[in-house]
């Protein structure tokens, strides 16, 4: 490949890839990767094993990466759902040292979501192998989601530039909707409303971002005020088991048939899942509604697509 992110080969936040690199090499490599998975996968990685740590429990992202690797030939050596509670981490082991630990049994790749802040980004300081952000907290990110829901949204639309999107509920606490406005301010006439009750609003570090970016956006508490206008609705969920409660008396929240009702035909609703009473259940079915299908396929052909660029760039 001509040209590889910021960070190479890490992957640690939304800021270190390019337009360019997003639009020349990612895309076109995703696509190949759905190929790859409509054959029912193939050897390319074959011999190579990821590490696989999570210190919060995780569903979709660590068995994307899972299934991801195993369509490509590779192998998940190691996999632990809840490394704070079931690793040496329960006794007091420090993160520096767990990664060195795993550094020396010589894997390919180590995926980590992280219970803390800069989690990955410490990782990659100390390994000697490609570290992938799989998601941290405080400020948050999880990179390889955005990715995933640009490519969505690109595939929906066949731009991004222009974009008018919605993101809604918990976003103080919700990295999902900080990465995807990191990787949205590299694009052009890209506004973003941010829907939700006072207590939890965007943070400073991204508004700023995107302000020193001319990438414009609103605070609002009515999903309503924009449901007619927007190209997108990305709803979240409450980070319960972070400590956030939303006000639902504060505005109007919810993705539901009245939301349905004054959306445009062509928007979509995305959701990075899982879902509680956010999105009601009728919504699913509707051809708008993305979040069980497009979403969840656009999310392993996004991370086969990293692991073959990182462990096999020149297959």
């Amino acid at each position: 490949m001509s040209k590889q992110f910021d960070g190479w080969p890490h992957i640690i936040e939304s800021q270190q890839f390019s337009r360019e690199w997003l639009e020349k090499e990612f895309l076109p490599l995703t696509d190949e990767m759905k190929i790859v998975f409509e054959n029912r996968g193939c050897e390319i990685l074959r011999g190579m094993r990821m590490v696989s740590s999570f210190y919060q429990p995780s569903t979709r992202t660590s068995m994307s990466f899972a299934m991801a690797m195993d369509y490509l030939g590779g192998r998940v050596v190691h996999s632990s759902e809840n490394a704070g509670d079931f690793s040496s981490a329960k006794k007091g082991e420090s993160f520096r040292d767990a990664i060195k630990v795993i550094n020396r049994y010589r894997p390919d790749v180590i995926v980590i979501r992280y219970n803390k802040d800069i989690g990955a980004k410490f990782a990659a300081e100390v390994s000697k192998v490609p570290i992938i952000n799989a998601g941290d907290r405080e400020p948050g990110q999880h990179p390889t989601q955005a990715l995933l829901d640009w490519r969505t949204i690109f595939k929906r639309r066949g731009a991004i530039d222009g974009l008018k999107i919605a993101m809604v509920g918990d976003l103080i606490k919700g990295r999902t909707v900080r990465s995807l406005s990191y990787l949205l301010g590299k694009f052009n006439d890209v506004e973003i409303d941010y829907v939700s009750p006072p207590n939890t609003r965007m943070m400073d570090d991204v508004k700023e971002y995107l302000t020193r970016h001319s990438v414009k956006f609103n605070e609002l508490t009515d999903l309503r005020e924009v449901a007619p206008l927007v190209d997108v609705i990305y709803q979240t969920r409450a980070q319960t088991e972070e400590g956030t409660l939303l006000d639902m008396s504060a505005g109007y929240f919810i993705v539901d048939r009245t939301i349905l009702d004054l959306m445009k035909k062509e928007a979509i609703i995305m959701h990075p899942l899982p879902r509680r009473d956010e999105i009601t259940p009728e919504v699913d079915d509707d051809p708008r509604a993305v979040y069980l299908t497009e979403q969840i396929d656009s999310g392993l052909f996004t991370r086969m697509a990293l692991l073959k660029m990182i462990l096999a760039p020149h297959k």
